[in-house]
């Protein structure tokens, strides 16, 4: 009865930390679309972006582990886990876009990104 009690308010730490997880990088990404606007507008905006792309992508990696996390301890289900690799998939090709400078693909992937994020964010 104490081992059932402790599995569920560990699922139930796990699960919680993965929703901060995705609520991060939905947060994160926004704030990667407010810093390109500025990219455009302001000297310091390149600044700005560039360093939220490193935030942007260590919180696609916090959310792995967080997913990883919640589906360990509880053994549920291995699908959080596939969505974050896709999403730290994504962010990677995102990065290299962006330093190659091909805004043409680097910008609707940004959209489609924060869309799937938002997504992830309803889900849980």
């Amino acid at each position: 009865m104490a081992t059932q009690v402790t599995t569920t308010a560990n699922t139930r730490r796990g699960s919680s930390f993965l929703r901060i997880a995705i609520a991060v990088q939905t947060l994160t990404i926004f704030l990667q679309a407010v810093s390109a606007g500025l990219l455009l507008t302001s000297s310091y905006g390149e600044t700005l972006h560039s360093a939220g792309a490193r935030v942007m992508y260590g919180a696609s990696m916090l959310y792995l582990l967080a997913a990883v996390l919640a589906w360990k301890p509880g053994g549920g289900s291995l699908r959080p886990v596939r969505h974050a690799s896709g999403f730290l998939v994504l962010a990677s090709a995102q990065v290299v876009l962006g330093i190659a400078h091909v805004p043409s693909v680097h910008l609707p992937l940004g959209v489609l990104m924060f869309g799937l994020s938002v997504l992830a964010l309803a889900r849980r």
